[in-house]
């Protein structure tokens, strides 16, 4: 795999605010779904969501900056002490007692890692673990079972709408898996969510890596996300904003009507309680409105000789 920082496009020194915005950028043009034409499109976007994972993790970025794990996530082999210019592990062995053993002291070694990797049994308590592409995959968990499958990344982007409406959503996963996913209540844009069990197959029979769902959210023609709440314009007319009335205002649900005080300036927003997102718990955000004055297309004559007569007094 490439570099985590060439896959995204960002500088080693970026922010996180930087990353972020560079891996959803790219996940939105390499999705599948926008590229139903391009067979390479699954692959540029399990890449992107790979790096991600990588610079989207402070412990895991530091991690690879300062060269303790590669491009996949997997730590770097660093060799052993006393494994010299000759070869072999005279060193090791000498530190470890064998006289000159070092050979049938590696076997032993590479023999405990495979023997757990093929599901044997191990001299030696604990497991070998390897990380990859933001997964942990067990070559022997609890002494000598089949190793887990690779987990995957994927970003799923939904609109506003699919938060309230209480249906499942439809993802595509890196494994070419489609699934539809019920949304908990208390989403935030950049939420992550486990399915289990929905990652890589196993190669040796153990089970299933899991799949780290990114939810982020499309950007809205109408509304503003702030935190749980959420922030619009409603168009005004002047006589409206003068002497008041009523005026229908479109909601995620459903368009409902409120009133407009008289003599509203558009200075302060007007709150519907209840019609933002959900929280945790089953409540939910307010929906922020604030009256913008907007004059009717082509002018008010009559409104114009009147304030011209206004102004002359």
């Amino acid at each position: 795999m490439r570099d985590p920082y060439d896959v995204l496009g960002v500088s080693r020194s970026a922010s996180e605010d930087e990353v972020k915005k560079a891996f959803r950028r790219l996940a939105k043009k390499h999705h599948p779904d926008q590229n139903k034409d391009d067979p390479r499109a699954k692959d540029s976007f399990a890449e992107v969501n790979s790096a991600y994972e990588i610079l989207g993790d402070k412990a895991k970025r530091a991690q690879f900056d300062r060269g303790e794990i590669d491009a996949e996530g997997k730590p770097k082999f660093s060799g052993f002490e006393g494994f010299g210019n000759r070869g072999g592990f005279e060193g090791y062995s000498r530190r470890s007692g064998g006289g000159g053993g070092g050979q049938g002291i590696f076997d032993d070694f590479m023999t405990d890692i495979l023997g757990r990797a093929m599901g044997g049994e191990s001299r030696r308590g604990g497991g070998f673990r390897r990380t990859g592409g933001g997964s942990t995959a067990d070559f022997g968990e609890e002494r000598g079972g089949p190793y887990r499958g690779e987990d995957v990344a994927v970003t799923l982007e939904v609109a506003l709408e699919d938060l309230v409406s209480g249906e499942k959503v439809r993802v595509t996963l890196p494994t070419g898996k489609t699934l539809d996913v019920s949304l908990p209540d208390g989403v935030t844009d950049g939420y992550r969510m486990r399915l289990k069990g929905q990652g890589q197959t196993s190669g040796l029979g153990g089970p299933a890596g899991d799949a780290m769902l990114t939810v982020t959210f499309q950007k809205h023609p109408q509304f503003r996300v702030d935190g749980f709440d959420l922030r619009t314009d409603l168009p005004v007319s002047l006589e409206d904003a003068v002497l008041g009335g009523r005026v229908r205002v479109q909601t995620l649900e459903a368009p409902v009507d409120v009133t407009i005080p008289a003599r509203t300036t558009g200075g302060k927003a007007m709150r519907l309680k209840g019609r933002g997102l959900p929280k945790k718990g089953g409540e939910r955000g307010d929906l922020y409105v604030t009256p913008r004055i907007v004059l009717p297309d082509g002018g008010d004559a009559e409104l114009e000789g009147f304030l011209r007569a206004r102004r002359a007094r």
